[in-house]
């Protein structure tokens, strides 16, 4: 994990997607749908979607049970990089913990770092967001 800055946008291949999120229980199958078919519309193949929608539904989650109320999810997707940037109004930031196997939970930030390229977090106006950068070539 790293609390640095997200990496610098580059030019951007496919324009930026932003998905407003409800406050309820609803925000992480919204936020898999509409990543999904957004990818698929710039070539991706699904296959190489499984990961980015867990981890999708791992963000949107944490923000909905431990940032008050997710706002929107935010993807770009520039030479093989999607970046998705999850925004709630919580001033809590995340911990990194590790996993119990004794408890149910609590593996959320652990299965994104495992699945995405590099992730962190920033506190911005209102709240924070949460990334995750992930490396999906197009199909050629």
């Amino acid at each position: 994990m790293t609390t640095s800055k997200m990496p610098e946008r580059t030019a951007t291949a496919a324009a930026p997607l932003t998905v407003l999120l409800p406050s309820d229980v609803t925000a992480p199958a919204l936020a898999r749908h509409k990543l999904r078919k957004a990818m698929l519309g710039v070539g991706l193949c699904a296959a190489q979607l499984e990961d980015v929608l867990l981890a999708a539904s791992e963000l949107v989650t944490n923000a909905f049970e431990h940032g008050e109320r997710p706002e929107r999810m935010e993807l770009e997707y520039a030479g093989g990089r999607l970046t998705m940037r999850v925004y709630d109004v919580g001033r809590k930031l995340p911990e990194l913990r590790a996993p119990s196997p004794a408890k149910a939970r609590s593996r959320g930030l652990v299965l994104v770092q495992a699945l995405s390229e590099d992730w962190g977090f920033e506190r911005c106006d209102g709240g924070k967001y949460v990334w995750a950068v992930f490396r999906i070539p197009k199909v050629s």
